[in-house]
């Protein structure tokens, strides 16, 4: 008799430990889902992070290159007494900056005849005009430019009162 007893209590405890083991187990494997899914978001976050700060520097350094492109809009105005060569020369550097910048997504934005839109236009005066109507784009002052959807550059203009 005394074996058979002996032989439960074992069985019982072996049954214990068993389901013990079995939920130790159990919450491990909890950690283990709960820590993968922690650095996933963290490899995503990482990621974010790293794509937004890449875009930042990138931003800037294409709002630099613009002034050096306004110098180039503003050279063409005045090519008029420039021989051919260099007015062609000129020319061609432009149409090259402008692709260059098309290639990286940037495009200058159209303001003359337009309505004044302060999140596209920074109005720096105001005109009068028989032709147009009030609140209408009459002259830009610097070009605007996007980058994809985002408005780079607004356009300076001057607007019809």
């Amino acid at each position: 008799m005394e074996g058979t007893e002996q032989d439960t209590r074992g069985r019982v405890e072996d049954s214990s430990e068993i389901e013990r083991l079995k939920e130790e187990l159990h919450a491990e494997h909890e950690r283990y889902l709960r820590l993968l899914a922690d650095f996933d978001n963290f490899r995503r976050r990482s990621e974010r992070e790293r794509s937004t700060a890449a875009r930042s520097g990138k931003r800037e350094i294409i709002l630099a290159l613009l002034d050096v492109l306004d110098g180039y809009d503003r050279a063409l105005q005045h090519m008029d007494d420039a021989p051919a060569s260099i007015a062609e020369g000129v020319e061609a550097l432009h149409r090259k900056f402008l692709g260059l910048l098309q290639a990286q997504g940037v495009t200058p934005m159209l303001a003359l005849g337009e309505v004044f839109n302060p999140e596209l236009h920074d109005a720096i005066g105001l005109m009068e005009s028989e032709e147009l109507e009030p609140g209408t784009v009459a002259e830009e002052v610097q070009r605007g430019y996007r980058w994809g959807d985002e408005v780079l550059r607004p356009a300076r203009v001057r607007v019809v009162q």
